[in-house]
């Protein structure tokens, strides 16, 4: 579905992705880990086009090359991404906030009744419809961060680029988030590339981990493999290979 070849983004003298290739197939969780400033969300952003990348970067996805595509056109195709800071539009409901997302998704312009039905279908799936009058600034962290996810599903992506969506939530609300990514691909057949720094959230859901240190690739696997790599272990807590 996304095969991504030779990613490179350099600022000034830093190169913060180095020539990063990888694919991810239909209905797969892939997670993305690495240290701090490893140029995890960057790559997120060289895919979704906020960043052009450099060099020989090339992104296709399902036969279209995004390569130098808008954010824009690239969400038209079907992939589609939260933030690490949440990026809910506040003096909105909660409602208003996931039409955004089918107005703006997969299908361009649809009449407003359609918006509007999946907008509220995608509330349905994540366990807010109760919500749906409320304005999304009333809402607590963990609510409006299942509202970005509501409000990408209502654009009917094939992808989904989730950057963070776990960090500052307890550990049952980590489980309900866990338990509805995994519904997400089971249910609904989408990929996900998932960043996370909280590793009991990612490593019993993703079928595929992909780590990156100082910008590179360094492991790719299973999580079981992942978690023995001594270069993973290396990247993380300082010690040499």
């Amino acid at each position: 579905m996304l095969a991504v070849t030779d990613a490179r983004k350099e600022f000034g003298g830093l190169v913060a992705v180095d020539d990063v290739t990888f694919e991810i197939g239909d209905a797969e969780i892939v997670g993305l880990i690495g240290p701090n400033g490893a140029g995890k969300t960057t790559l997120f952003n060289v895919i979704a086009g906020v960043y052009r990348g450099d060099g020989g970067t090339s992104v296709e996805f399902d036969g279209t090359e995004l390569t130098g595509a808008e954010p824009h056109s690239i969400a038209r195709e079907g992939v589609v991404r939260t933030f690490q800071i949440v990026r809910t539009l506040d003096e909105m409901t909660v409602l208003e906030n996931v039409v955004a997302g089918a107005t703006f998704g997969t299908e361009p312009n649809p009449d407003r009744a359609v918006a509007e039905e999946r907008a509220r279908e995608a509330l349905a799936f994540i366990g807010l419809a109760d919500r749906a009058a409320d304005l999304a600034g009333s809402l607590p962290i963990a609510q409006r961060k299942q509202l970005e996810l509501a409000r990408a599903l209502a654009t009917d992506p094939r992808l989904l680029l989730l950057d963070e969506i776990a960090s500052g939530l307890t550990p049952g609300e980590i489980a309900e988030l866990t338990d509805v990514i995994g519904r997400i691909r089971d249910e609904r057949g989408i990929s996900v590339f998932w960043i996370e720094h909280i590793m009991d959230a990612i490593m019993g859901t993703v079928d595929r981990i992909i780590v990156l240190d100082s910008g590179e690739k360094i492991a790719e696997g299973p999580p079981e493999e992942i978690q023995r790599d001594e270069r993973v272990k290396a990247a993380y807590l300082g010690e040499s290979a």
